[in-house]
């Protein structure tokens, strides 16, 4: 996702939840969503996560349990949060985001097979090979 795009609602109402690690959306179409930030983190726009072109993204592991230090708005299209992880460098355009939204429960079944197959865990404290029970996004 490059820039934003005109035609993607703007949220009316965004809400980060500390003690459940999730933010919540509210968009000026009606629809809502709710983000695990495990699920922010895992599918950050950065070049870090996404690499520079297709093929070139890095498998997340370990982020079950990552919170939201601080978030900081960018003009008015976007926010960039630090995650507890250190992670900072991913701005999320409120498309992204509403995509993010629109596409949940795929990403993270595609998440959870990716890590399925390279034997990693969602736990940073998990052994090699150890798989947590997949679970709903949502």
């Amino acid at each position: 996702m490059s820039g934003p795009d005109s035609s993607t609602p703007v949220p009316t109402r965004v809400v980060f939840h500390q003690a459940s690690r999730v933010l919540e959306l509210e968009y000026s179409d009606g629809r809502q969503f709710r983000l695990p930030f495990e699920f922010l983190r895992v599918h950050s726009p950065s070049a870090e996560v996404r690499g520079h072109g297709p093929g070139q993204e890095t498998l997340q592991t370990g982020k079950a349990e990552v919170g939201i230090e601080t978030v900081e708005q960018v003009g008015h299209y976007a926010i960039q949060p630090t995650f507890t992880d250190g992670h900072d460098s991913g701005l999320y355009g409120w498309d992204y985001l509403y995509w993010l939204g629109e596409n949940q429960q795929r990403l993270w079944d595609e998440y959870l097979a990716r890590l399925e197959a390279a034997g990693a865990s969602r736990h940073a404290d998990s052994g090699a090979g150890a798989r947590a029970a997949p679970r709903s996004c949502g």
